[in-house]
């Protein structure tokens, strides 16, 4: 009897080993890090709602998402080329100059592994400035206290274009705060500084924060400098910060700026590519209703404007699906 009862369980065990190794391999769970910029900004919304939609649906494509908040578009790029990102957020004139290696990334040189993904929102130089500072316009800046953002930034990025565009050095002012996105409102309200700058696309909560806790203008960024640069580059156009968002300024502030980009790099796998857009696109009315920046968001404009590298096949894919490229 004891003998028959463990041919039984061995022939039981048997059984179920075969069992195992004829079903179906369980997929292997993928993981993507999505680059994004301080907590107070859009660009960490951008890239916490991207995953948002990425995770709804890991059931099906077995890929789950993350977004840390991150220094902003150069430390985006330098993220992904250094493998510890897989996707991120940049300024459309970050993403220019690291895919041509110049600016900042002359040293490096071109990366032509970069890969586009599509363009979000349109961001605007904002500057804001104490009520009591003096400033009324850019020009009001030399001997001034200006954050001038932290490196890695994209509001740094642009700031020093435009310094240059201005012939102004950090010399130039009174003090050159280097503080990050979400330190610079309260240094405003501390009257630690008397402006700062933020290219962001609105409303923002770094914005409401610096206006609502102490009487500050935003401050109009126009004249025959700032006009060069929107002529000589393709990636700036003019703005509108519009009047009455923010507590103080009834008025239209007319600016320049950038567009938020989301790019990513040849080396990630198509499919986890392509079910991120489609991720994106398919649900594209609950994503639009994820932050006010992506209102007007239309995926034609966002799969056509302020992309310098190519797109990647993986968007590319999806794109030629739904047939709005070629």
């Amino acid at each position: 009897m004891k003998r028959h009862a463990f041919t039984a369980a061995a022939f039981s065990g048997a059984l179920l080993g075969a069992a195992m190794f004829s079903a179906p391999a369980v997929a292997q769970e993928r993981f993507i890090t999505i680059g994004t910029g301080g907590q107070t900004g859009v660009y960490y919304v951008v890239g916490q709602s991207v995953c948002r939609m990425v995770n709804r649906g890991s059931d099906d494509h077995n890929i789950r998402c993350n977004a840390p908040s991150t220094g902003g578009s150069v430390a985006n790029v330098n993220g992904m080329k250094s493998g510890e990102l897989d996707m991120g957020v940049v300024q459309s004139d970050v993403q220019y100059r690291a895919y041509h290696g110049e600016g900042n990334f002359e040293d490096d040189g071109a990366w032509e592994e970069m890969r586009a993904v599509f363009t979000m929102h349109g961001e605007p130089l904002t500057v804001v400035a104490r009520a009591d500072s003096g400033i009324e316009h850019f020009s009001d800046f030399p001997d001034k206290r200006v954050n001038i953002g932290n490196p890695g930034s994209g509001q740094r990025n642009t700031m020093n274009v435009v310094m240059d565009a201005m012939g102004w050095t950090e010399d130039t002012f009174a003090l050159a705060s280097q503080l990050d996105a979400a330190e610079q409102a309260a240094a405003l309200a501390d009257n630690n500084v008397d402006a700062m700058v933020y290219v962001v696309g609105h409303p923002n909560g770094s914005i409401q924060e610096a206006t609502t806790t102490v009487d500050a203008n935003i401050i109009p960024v126009t004249g025959p400098e700032i006009d060069e640069l929107i002529e000589e580059y393709p990636y700036y156009t003019r703005s509108v910060i519009p009047g009455g968002m923010y507590r103080g300024n009834e008025e239209d502030v007319e600016t320049f700026g950038v567009a938020a980009t989301f790019v990513t790099h040849a080396g990630v796998d198509e499919e986890i590519v392509y079910e991120a857009v489609k991720a994106v696109f398919d649900n594209f009315d609950r994503y639009k209703r994820l932050h006010p920046a992506f209102e007007n968001l239309n995926p034609e404009e966002m799969i056509s404007q302020g992309l310098t590298a190519p797109l990647h096949d993986g968007a590319a894919r999806y794109y030629r699906e739904q047939g709005w490229i070629e």
